[in-house]
C-alpha cells in the first residue's frame, strides 16, 4: 500500500498545515478543478534557506528531500509548520552538514534550478551508484500506470512522482505542481521512513527527466529513474557519470533506456 495522501479541497477558512491540493474557480458559467500553488519559505535554525512555489501538503517531506538533495543533510531532522500558518514558513532543526554562506535557493513549480546561476552551483556531489536490481523493460514501461495520480486526473495542473521496489510495488506516491517539489516529497518521506539511501528502488516521475531530476535521484542513492517525458543532454551525461539507469519515454509498454542499460533486461 503507497503512502499517498488522499486528495482535499481548498475551503474558504483551510485547516493549518492541511493537504490544500486543489480548489474550484468559475469558468464560462461552469466550475473547474485547478491545482494550488503557494509559497512555502525553508528556515533552518531560523534562518531563512529557500522559497518554492509548491502545492500544500507534506511540507516537512519537501524541505527535508530538498535539503538531502542540496547536500545539506544526510538524515531526518526535526521539521514543522511555524505558528504563523499563513506565512507558509517551515523550520528545520540544524545543524546541516555545510554552510550555505550566503546563498539562497529560490524556485518556481516549473524550474527548481532556474535562477541559480551557473552549473557547478547546482552540482551536488554524489557518490556512483552501486549495482542496483536487474529488472524486465516490462517492468519500468508500466510503472507510469500504477503511479497514482488523483489530482492531475481531476485538475490536469500537478506532476508526480512515485518510489517502487524491485518487484514494481508503489511505496510512496506525491504530486505537486513542481516536479521538482513532488520528488523532494517522496524523497524526504523516503528519508523518515529509513528507506534512504534508495538502494534497490525506482524512481518514476510524471513528466520530463531534467538535469535536476537526476540530481536528486542520485543523491538519494537510487539506481533507476523512469520518466514519461523525454530526458535532456545534460540528466544523460550526469545519470551516466553516476552509474545510474534512465529510461525516458515510458508509456504505452514501451520505454527507451538512455543509460543504464545493464540493469534492464530485455
Amino acid at each position: 500500500m503507497s503512502s499517498s495522501t488522499p486528495e482535499e479541497p481548498v475551503s474558504s477558512t483551510p485547516r493549518p498545515g492541511a493537504h490544500v491540493l486543489w480548489t474550484e474557480v468559475e469558468r464560462d458559467g461552469e466550475r473547474d478543478a485547478v491545482a494550488v500553488e503557494e509559497p512555502l519559505e525553508i528556515r533552518v535554525d531560523g534562518r531563512p534557506l529557500s522559497v518554492t512555489m509548491r502545492t500544500p501538503g507534506h511540507d516537512e517531506e519537501l524541505a527535508l528531500g530538498f535539503l538531502l538533495g542540496e547536500g545539506l543533510i544526510d538524515g531526518p531532522h526535526a521539521a514543522g509548520l511555524t505558528e504563523d500558518f499563513a506565512a507558509n514558513t517551515i523550520e528545520v532543526a540544524g545543524p546541516l552538514l555545510r554552510d550555505p554562506g550566503e546563498r539562497r535557493f529560490y524556485t518556481t513549480s516549473s524550474c527548481g534550478v532556474c535562477g541559480k546561476g551557473a552549473l557547478e552551483e547546482v552540482a551536488v556531489a554524489s557518490a556512483p551508484l552501486g549495482p542496483g536490481p536487474v529488472v524486465d523493460r516490462a517492468l519500468l514501461a508500466g510503472l507510469p500506470d500504477r503511479l497514482e495520480q488523483p489530482t492531475f486526473e481531476r485538475t490536469g495542473g500537478v506532476h508526480a512522482t512515485g518510489l517502487f521496489d524491485r518487484a514494481g510495488r508503489l511505496l510512496i506516491a506525491r504530486e505537486d505542481v513542481g516536479r521538482h517539489n513532488a520528488m523532494d516529497k517522496v524523497i524526504g518521506r523516503a528519508l523518515l521512513d529509513g528507506l534512504v539511501p534508495l538502494t534497490a528502488k525506482i524512481l518514476c516521475v510524471s513528466g520530463r527527466l531534467s538535469f535536476e531530476l537526476v540530481q536528486k535521484a542520485a543523491v538519494a542513492g537510487a539506481p533507476i529513474l523512469v520518466g514519461v517525458g523525454a530526458p535532456s543532454s545534460l540528466a544523460i551525461e550526469l545519470a551516466t557519470d553516476r552509474g545510474m539507469t534512465l529510461a525516458g519515454f515510458t508509456r504505452r509498454d514501451t520505454t527507451n533506456v538512455y543509460a543504464g542499460a545493464a540493469r534492464v533486461r530485455g
